[in-house]
């Protein structure tokens, strides 16, 4: 079969393969940071960075001697409860768009380079083994229905998984609960037990926030713990030594 070089870009087929499972790995790249998408892990990501901030200013507050600190932190809580809603569902929203332009361009190369795309086909499936008429047999089914064609080649050739998409809104509230639920926690531990409270309330927040995204992806609980705790440690104690630092 002779190769369109105007659809592979002078690539041969294994080439194309590649270049296009890179461009999906790329659409699929989570844009709430480095957390793995759905509601669970931004409302768990939402949670650790209410947790820090709230800490860390309150001891700016306090360092300072800012009257009505709490006040102030309730403000500032509020006004970041609507940023992350804001922005995870408007992220989200981005994130479908990138996924319904691969979902179109594949869709308009099946319509106009059916040729091409068996090539691709072809090539894919005899990376698994397959040849022969076993090969051949597979290839005419798949091409003979368009749809599961786009599936395939979706999933196949771009290395997407159409499942894991979440709807942004869905997104958006997990990031709303998160954030609410770490400001009203830590707010009452700072009014209630003050900055040993707030610490407290702050590092059991962290903990179980980190220990539920990690046991859903599968990462090592302990290690990832600690070294979450880490680095909301290394923040917090910036911010602390800098305004003794400064008032001092």
């Amino acid at each position: 079969m002779t190769t369109n070089h105007t659809h592979f870009e002078g690539e041969d087929a294994i080439a194309h393969l590649r270049a296009a499972r890179e461009k999906g790995a790329k659409a699929t790249e989570e844009v709430h940071g480095t957390e793995t998408p759905g509601h669970i892990f931004a409302g768990a990501d939402s949670a650790k960075e209410m947790a820090v901030l709230l800490l860390g200013m309150w001891l700016i507050l306090s360092a300072f001697s800012v009257e009505h600190p709490l006040w102030i932190l309730g403000i500032f809580s509020l006004g970041y409860l609507f940023w992350k809603v804001g922005r995870s569902s408007l992220l989200g929203w981005a994130r479908l768009e990138r996924l319904h332009r691969l979902i179109e361009q594949e869709r308009w190369e099946i319509e106009h380079h059916r040729a091409q795309e068996k090539e691709e086909l072809s090539a894919m499936y005899r990376q698994k083994g397959l040849s022969g008429k076993l090969l051949d047999q597979v290839i005419e089914i798949l091409m003979a229905d368009d749809n599961r064609l786009l599936r395939v080649m979706l999933e196949e050739e771009l290395g997407l998984t159409l499942e894991s998409y979440e709807h942004p809104l869905k997104q958006a509230l997990g990031a709303g609960v998160g954030t609410l639920a770490a400001a009203l926690a830590g707010i009452s531990a700072l009014l209630l037990g003050g900055f040993l409270g707030g610490a407290v309330v702050s590092a059991l927040i962290f903990s179980a926030a980190t220990l539920l995204s990690s046991k859903r992806e599968g990462n090592e609980l302990i290690k990832s713990l600690i070294w979450n705790l880490a680095i909301g440690a290394l923040a917090v104690g910036t911010i602390f030594l800098l305004t003794r630092w400064v008032t001092s």
